[in-house]
């Protein structure tokens, strides 16, 4: 059974950044494109970035656009975001999730807790 796994979470201060990690277990996914999204309390999961399996083109909401850098593991082919100057508007659950070259299922993690406060 497939698993992603969401690390780098934590409690941080307004101002400081964070890195996410997300890994994988039962397969790889390099022909997947993957994404990063979060979820704040009492709001919908929005969508943060994305990145090209192919290319490794990058892609931001433009939330985090200039503050955010989605890139990929090159031996796992897994993703990582780093988030820098974090406001406690950025409180969320931080989710990884895969996209198929080829019809097939996609996968979400399940979540690692980002706490911005001073």
């Amino acid at each position: 059974q497939v698993h992603l796994v969401e690390s780098g979470g934590g409690l941080v201060q307004p101002g400081a950044s964070l890195r996410l990690s997300c890994a994988a277990s039962a397969r790889t996914f390099s022909s997947d494109d993957m994404a990063w999204y979060r979820q704040a309390p009492g709001k919908e999961r929005e969508y943060v970035a994305a990145i090209r399996s192919v290319g490794g083109d990058a892609f931001y909401a433009d939330s985090v656009e200039g503050r955010s850098t989605i890139s990929r593991d090159d031996a796992k082919n897994m993703p990582y975001l780093q988030v820098n100057n974090l406001k406690p508007k950025n409180t969320a659950i931080y989710y990884c999730k895969t996209y198929p070259a080829e019809p097939g299922p996609q996968y979400w993690g399940q979540g690692t807790q980002d706490t911005v406060s001073s």
